[in-house]
């Protein structure tokens, strides 16, 4: 049996670019949604254009346009779609029920990976405003999806390094701190952390595997599971600079939401979950989910004491 044709959805984007890599790697015949809506970004056009030469096959289609999508769709086995969340107020995740409607009519997609990698939504029903739409949007779309029978399977990858790791999980900054550190709480709640290229792998091994067939993959590694502190012990043993280390309570770090943006609101509410409540680890995976490193023992992850040598 021949491996699923892939489209990705949000293939420029900063994980989408990277699920495309990882369906070309793996020698699936890869396709990419070009849509018109890019415009005049010289980046993106380039970007789309450097796969082509890699092999991906560029799709035109347009959210606006319902056929187009269809037609695009008629074309592949499997879609992944990327496209961020980030942009809270854009709703930009609720644009995936343009391919859900688009799905439906196609009739040949034998599974839909919507936009999800990060926290599973499922259970984080519990969240704070305004950070709950994101889990909210989401929900919304799975809701769709299983109402129209579509196969899918969501990925959970809980946190990408890019933007938890080099800086030690240190709002407002991508960078490692050099002198001071703020610690969340006691700093002990365990989180996931995950390159994400490995997060891009596990994703495609997951597209043909009937045992994520209508299941959640956590991409929960045990190798990565740690602390706030152990990440930072990680840091001082790389660098071979102590840290000095500030906590700050669960009340205080709330009380920052005041003077906050909304999106700022956003990614406090998040934080607060992740190293307050331990969202990502309180929870056993059920027999509706999956944990990656357990099905695909051959991919060697990245660990974070490799994963934050880049920023030595």
């Amino acid at each position: 049996m021949g491996k699923s044709r892939i489209l990705v959805v949000g293939g420029t984007g900063y994980m989408g670019r990277r699920i495309v890599k990882g369906s070309l790697a793996e020698g699936h015949p890869t396709y990419i949604l070009r849509r018109p809506e890019i415009g005049m970004d010289i980046e993106k056009l380039q970007v789309l254009l450097e796969f082509k030469r890699q092999g991906a096959v560029l799709v035109e289609g347009s959210f606006p346009d319902h056929q187009s999508l269809v037609e695009a769709l008629k074309q592949v086995d499997v879609v992944v779609c990327t496209m961020s969340g980030v942009h809270f107020r854009t709703h930009n995740l609720l644009m995936q029920l343009k391919l859900v409607d688009a799905i439906k009519e196609a009739g040949n997609i034998k599974r839909f990976l919507p936009s999800e990698f990060g926290m599973d939504p499922a259970q984080m029903m519990h969240a704070l405003e305004p950070g709950r739409v994101t889990f909210d949007e989401k929900m919304t779309v799975r809701k769709a999806i299983e109402a129209a029978n579509i196969p899918r399977t969501y990925i959970s990858a809980n946190c990408f390094g890019g933007y938890f790791v080099g800086n030690l999980s240190q709002m407002g900054t991508l960078l490692p701190p050099k002198d001071k550190v703020l610690i969340y709480g006691d700093g002990n709640a365990k989180a996931v952390f995950m390159g994400e290229d490995d997060i891009a792998t596990y994703t495609i091994k997951s597209v043909d595997d009937p045992r994520t067939l209508n299941k959640t993959v956590y991409i929960r590694p045990p190798g990565n599971i740690l602390s706030q502190r152990e990440l930072v012990q990680i840091w001082e043993n790389l660098s071979g600079n102590t840290l000095e280390k500030t906590s700050i309570s669960g009340q205080d770090f709330l009380a920052l939401m005041k003077d906050a943006d909304f999106a700022g609101q956003v990614g406090l509410g998040h934080f607060y979950h992740i190293f307050y409540d331990g969202c990502l680890t309180s929870f056993e995976i059920g027999e509706d989910g999956e944990e990656a490193s357990r099905l695909y023992l051959e991919v060697q992850y990245k660990r974070m004491d490799e994963y934050l040598k880049l920023y030595l």
